[in-house]
């Protein structure tokens, strides 16, 4: 199975979305720096490894290399620089909405998706709907996440494009009860 690191945003704009639980039901180990964990998740979200979320180690040689990365970098912050490292540490992409880690990633040549590729994949891997996936997009934005809306519509847009193509036009059971719960609330 293929690992990905994540940084602490993606889980942040899941669980905003109310997607957490599912996104592990994704084809990919997921993983993340202990120090961030412990930092960052583990008072409010240690639930997330009975989920599946896996921590990590830094060796001796990435734990120094992360004291480079700091420097060389100051607007992700410390915790981000050992997600980044872990993934290259690991020789895998990492996951993160972070702009300046992106940026970061980016010059250290390691790949990076973020939140609008994870739906994108839980809808391609019948994971969530379309419907489920724009409903929690709107979670996410009344939250305050920052994703790039426009992009995240367009995906969204694309992937209705492909359905439609493949011949699946017709809702599924669970689009049919969103819609129903939607109209009842309106």
């Amino acid at each position: 199975m293929q690992m990905l690191i994540s940084d602490a945003n993606i889980l942040i704009d899941l669980e905003d979305g109310e997607l957490l639980k599912r996104f592990f039901e994704l084809p990919y180990q997921f993983c993340v720096p202990d120090i961030l964990f412990y930092e960052e998740l583990d008072e409010q979200h240690a639930h997330l490894i009975d989920y599946g979320l896996k921590v990590l180690e830094l060796t001796s040689a990435s734990m120094a290399e992360v004291t480079s990365l700091v420097e060389k970098y100051s607007d992700p912050s410390r915790n981000d620089c050992f997600a980044l490292m872990l993934a290259k540490q690991e020789n895998c992409s990492l996951l993160t909405g972070d702009r300046y880690l992106k940026k970061a990633a980016n010059r250290e040549g390691v790949m990076v998706s973020g939140t609008i590729w994870v739906i994108e994949n839980m809808v391609r891997c019948e994971i969530i709907t379309i419907l489920e996936a724009e409903s929690s997009y709107e979670k996410m934005k009344l939250a305050g996440s920052r994703l790039p809306w426009k992009l995240a519509k367009e995906g969204l847009g694309a992937l209705k494009e492909d359905a439609a193509l493949a011949g699946k036009v017709t809702p599924s059971k669970r689009d049919i009860t969103i819609l129903e719960s939607a109209d009842r609330t309106s």
